[in-house]
This record gives structure tokens, sequence and C-alpha cells, in this order.
């Protein structure tokens, strides 16, 4: 009767561990750009688009902009590959999760942050 109960114990703690290894590795943490820089793992930028600074290849769906960080006024190349989003001109700001490569941040992943539809609605 003892076995089962160890066996069940070993069992919990070894779905715990499981667990708590998976949640480390989905957790990406938001770091400034000189830290994107130096770090191998993937992280997290934000930061708003530079205007003009935007290009879009519609054929090879590569997306080139550049953030400004809002601490330091620091500039990032961003290369992302795929189609890019919908709402990104009018994006207030950026997510890039990705690695820094060479000279540029190679984004896996872009989260547009824009003004809310209800922004600018007074209250009747």
């Amino acid at each position: 009767m003892k076995g089962k109960y160890i066996i069940g114990i070993i069992v919990i703690v070894g779905f715990m561990v499981f667990g708590a290894i998976s949640l480390k590795k989905s957790l990406t943490p938001y770091v400034g750009f000189a830290q994107a820089k130096k770090s191998d793992e993937t992280v997290q930028i934000i930061g708003k688009v530079v205007e003009r600074e935007t290009y879009y290849d519609t054929l090879a769906q590569n997306l080139v902009f550049t953030l400004t960080d809002k601490n330091s006024h620091d500039k990032m190349k961003v290369l992302y590959h795929g189609v890019k989003p919908g709402n990104f001109d009018q994006a207030t700001e950026i997510v890039a999760i990705g690695n820094y490569k060479g000279d540029a941040f190679h984004s896996d992943q872009l989260l547009v942050k824009c003004p809310s539809k209800y922004q600018g609605l007074e209250k009747k």
C-alpha cells in the first residue's frame, strides 16, 4: 500500500517539475535594446515605429522597420518574415519577439498595440 503512495507522489512531483520547466520556457522577458543585442535567448522588445523607415515586400512577405525605444530613444532595425499585420500602420507601439542576430532584431512574432477603438468617445 505504501508503494502506491510513493509512486503517486513521485508522479505528482514529476508533473510539477515538468510544468515548471514548460512555464519557464514559455515566459519571454521584456528587455531594452542594449540587452536584446547581448542576449542569446528569445526576448521581447517594445518601441514606436519610426516613420518613413518601413518597407514591406509583398512577394517575399518580408517586413523591415525601425523601432525607437521610448526610454533611451535608441533605434533598432527589425526584420519580420510573415504577413504584415493589418493594423501595423495605425500602431502606437510594436512588441517584437525574437533574437538579435548580425545587425538587426529578427522577429518571430509581432504584437501590435493600437489606440482603443473607444478612445475619444465621450459620455452622453
